[in-house]
């Protein structure tokens, strides 16, 4: 691990909260959660400030670990964790149908790595749409480190309240981030607004599946902790989403979960019992040398104090990844393609369908 990649990870800690707070709001946060008395209501009604501590929290671990883009992917036999997140952007736009001159939302971009893959691969124009700060100015600095900057830009605003006109986008997706949404209908009820008719919205929802049984208390456990480990108010089944999806006026084309395809396991990088090179710092090993390198850079000063509580909340999430994984009880790739109608098809007509 070099020493250039430690500072990185150093100087990114706490985001864009003041260093000497940073403890403060990881008691905040974890506050929201079950693991500490918190209740879903709570998490809901304050959504934004808790989401907005979460990343500021721990994108830079994500960034030091995960790379640019941070979400799961379909995986091949054969094929890199890297490779996979790239093909799974890819299909993504692939399912779009994305082309040259398209205007495209990513709502809920984090710092911007599936926009940059994306806009590269379809030569399209993409706003990412993101409540957080400290993201939205990372994700600035790597556009123009990379080129994009001049056809792809960001715009801070709370996916529930978009700051654009109806009908503005030729293509939305979302990656992974809809979850963090305190109503699912809502979001997607202002993300159909802002899409131009007869076009087309796609996402990988984190969901919980038909094998979740809120009743088992193992169940009830591994979806606490990766609500804590992951900045989310509550888990909705792939149910759920269908449904908010077709009341919110949306024609589905398909749905499916895509982990149920996956030749390999779409947790295996965050499988302590597996050993690879290509992602080390999600291993057993990779985890031991950063969770002590964190303790020395907050015992230093260059991290500040709460970093270590971080690291640790963030385990505990893949834990309950891997767990949700094996049983089958929660998908991080529950994928949907819908189609906002045209003008003239009677949207009340297909959301009262739904019902």
């Amino acid at each position: 691990m070099s020493k250039a990649g430690a500072m990185d990870l150093a100087s990114g800690l706490g985001g864009k909260i003041d260093k000497k707070e940073v403890l403060s709001a990881v008691d905040q946060y974890e506050k929201y959660h079950v693991s500490f008395g918190g209740e879903e209501e709570a998490r809901k009604a304050n959504y934004t400030d808790m989401v907005n501590k979460y990343y500021d929290l721990v994108t830079s671990f994500y960034e030091f670990g995960w790379g640019e883009s941070f979400h799961f992917a379909h995986r091949w036999k054969g094929e890199s964790l890297r490779e996979s997140i790239k093909r799974h952007e890819h299909f993504l736009a692939l399912q779009l149908s994305l082309k040259c001159g398209m205007k495209v939302l990513d709502v809920g971009c984090g710092i911007g790595g599936p926009l940059r893959e994306i806009a590269r691969f379809s030569s399209t124009s993409i706003t990412g749409l993101n409540n957080n700060e400290y993201q939205i100015s990372r994700g600035t600095e790597l556009n123009r480190a990379t080129g994009v900057d001049k056809s792809c830009n960001f715009v801070k605003a709370d996916f529930m309240k978009m700051p654009f006109s109806d009908s503005t986008f030729d293509a939305i997706y979302a990656i992974e981030a809809t979850c963090h949404a305190p109503d699912a209908l809502g979001c997607y009820k202002e993300i159909y607004r802002v899409l131009k008719p007869g076009q087309c919205f796609a996402a990988y929802e984190w969901c919980m599946t038909d094998s979740f049984d809120p009743e088992n208390q193992s169940h009830q456990k591994i979806k606490a902790e990766i609500e804590l480990g992951d900045g989310l108010p509550d888990i909705r089944t792939t149910r759920q989403c269908l449904e908010a999806l077709k009341l919110a006026g949306f024609e589905v084309i398909w749905e499916k979960d895509l982990a149920l395809d996956s030749p390999v396991p779409w947790y295996l990088p965050l499988d302590t019992s597996r050993f690879s090179l290509s992602s080390f710092r999600l291993t057993t090993l990779g985890r031991l040398i950063t969770r002590n390198m964190v303790r020395a850079l907050e015992f230093v000063g260059l991290a500040p104090e709460g970093s270590q509580r971080v690291s640790s909340f963030l385990e505990k999430a893949a834990e309950g990844l891997v767990e949700g994984g094996r049983k089958e009880i929660f998908t991080p790739m529950y994928f949907f393609l819908a189609r906002k109608p045209h003008a003239g098809v009677d949207a009340t007509s297909l959301a009262a369908e739904a019902r």
